[in-house]
């Protein structure tokens, strides 16, 4: 196993001195291939520091030489595409040839995307007689969890930095490694010291020492809508800015007259992408009631492709889950909706003898009230629930405490988009229409607050301020 002692503050490696060694375990193995040493509290508050020392000169520095960094971020990160698809694949499961695809390809692509915004974002506007600066908030902490542990980093690095923030990241301590990666691409693209700083530990501790540092200005959060009511209620007490994508529920709502085939394909795999760890996974299929044998029998032909194995082998679909307690947590879940009425379609297929997996799952008989039809699972469970008319279906979709993502499957015609309006879901996708990384990712209630991705990724980390300027300043603005 590989002992590693490092943080990155103020542009170079130094040790960590926590107390804890934090293991990263192989969740097809089960065995802990590497460990990390979580950074003490006075390793978080020279991280910090270090952030607000380099703030002034890097919110100064032209935005053209800030992208011109950020591409030499992303070039260095292209050199290391296999140890991270390697590392990602080990630490969270995802098959290797989907992890290469998903996990890395399209992260490293959106650092491209983010340089290319920045050159046509208008950081400076005219209203009347005021001119609209778009100034850097500050110093960010960005806290982001396992399950796409480089996608989540890029969409708050990238447009962090481009904005002119200085940045402390404390990625999850189950999928460290693209962290670490990142450290030594920003090492290799020259950035000024500090601008960019790694520390490694736990969310209680470490994550709590960030959020709490009276020198952060903002925390950016992805993970449980638990963790994140506690981040907001502390920034709240600071009045520092936050940005919060939290848990989701999503349905997808079959209409009459939508091809029922396909609706039930791409919603089964939308749901059990990653083994169900996805934020915006589509994990309650509705469907007129009339229609649910039809989706029940589609669901179960479709289920035997679904395999399970190594996430190193080419044919495996359906990897493992993070870790144990991920695994319990699902198992939980599916034997809780069995005991209250619930019905398992299809035979339970055989697991790999290790590994921490959980078969492919669809529940019938499912009703709102159920935990499983109402909860986060972030397991490859897929509910389905049948609907009296297009109004209770429209009812049942938004009858959650989250508003992530949502589908909407129905004939090509303006009815079909009327209802996906009336969903209250950050994104809604119509007839399976691809994922769009440049178009804005967030949610409603308990599913968090701003917006990842695009454009409005680089808005969450800009301020505007007015300058209201007298005559004779705007004759000399011409």
């Amino acid at each position: 196993m590989t002992r590693f002692n490092q943080l990155f503050i103020e542009g170079a490696m130094v040790p960590a001195h926590g107390a804890d060694d934090l293991p990263v375990t192989d969740s097809f193995t089960e065995e802990a291939f590497a460990s990390w040493r979580s950074a003490s509290p006075a390793d978080v508050d020279a991280a910090v520091m270090a952030a607000r020392r380099a703030f002034a000169g890097w919110a100064a520095t032209p935005p053209a030489e800030r992208i011109a960094a950020v591409r030499r971020i992303a070039g260095a990160l292209r050199e290391q595409a296999d140890a991270l698809t390697t590392a990602i694949s080990r630490e969270v499961g995802m098959p290797r040839k989907l992890a290469a695809r998903i996990q890395v390809g399209a992260p490293l692509a959106a650092w491209d995307m983010y340089a290319d915004l920045a050159g046509e974002f208008e950081w400076e506007t005219r209203i009347g007689h005021s001119l609209v600066q778009q100034v850097p908030t500050g110093v960010v902490a960005c806290i982001t969890p396992w399950n796409y542990p480089l996608h989540q980093i890029t969409g708050k690095i990238a447009p962090a930095l481009l904005a002119g923030c200085t940045v402390v990241l404390k990625p999850s301590e189950l999928a460290p490694t693209s962290a670490f990666l990142l450290a030594e691409a920003v090492l290799r693209a020259g950035l000024p010291a500090g601008v960019f700083n790694l520390v490694h530990g736990s969310g209680a501790e470490v994550g709590e020492a960030l959020v709490r540092h009276p020198e952060v200005d903002m925390v950016s959060f992805t993970g449980s809508t638990r963790a994140g009511r506690h981040i907001a209620a502390i920034a709240g007490e600071a009045i520092k800015r936050v940005a919060l994508e939290l848990g989701g529920k999503s349905a997808a709502l079959v209409l009459p007259g939508a091809d029922l085939a396909l609706a039930v394909k791409t919603t089964l795999a939308g749901c059990m992408l990653n083994s169900g760890q996805t934020c915006s996974a589509t994990t309650r299929l509705l469907v007129p009631r009339p229609l649910l044998g039809a989706a029940e029998a589609a669901a179960v032909d479709l289920l035997a492709a679904y395999r399970m194995g190594d996430p190193a082998d080419a044919a495996t679909r359906l990897g493992p889950l993070a870790s144990k307690a991920q695994q319990q947590k699902v198992e939980g879940l599916i034997a809780g909706a069995l005991a209250a009425g619930a019905r398992q379609l299809g035979s339970p297929a055989d697991l790999p003898p290790h590994g921490f997996f959980v078969a492919p799952t669809v529940l019938a008989d499912v009703t709102p009230d159920m935990a499983v039809a109402r909860d986060e699972v972030f397991g490859p469970v897929l509910v389905l629930i049948g609907y009296d008319g297009v109004e209770d279906g429209i009812a049942l979709a938004n009858g959650t405490d989250y508003g992530l993502a949502a589908a909407v499957w129905g004939p090509v015609e303006t009815a079909t988009l009327a209802v996906a309006r009336r969903l209250r879901a950050g994104q809604v996708d119509i007839n399976g229409a691809p994922f769009n990384p440049a178009a804005p990712f967030g949610g409603f209630k308990k599913s968090g607050i701003g917006r990842e991705n695009g454009r409005c990724g680089l808005e969450e980390f800009v301020e505007p301020v007015s300058i209201q300027l007298p005559a004779a300043f705007i004759e000399t603005l011409h």
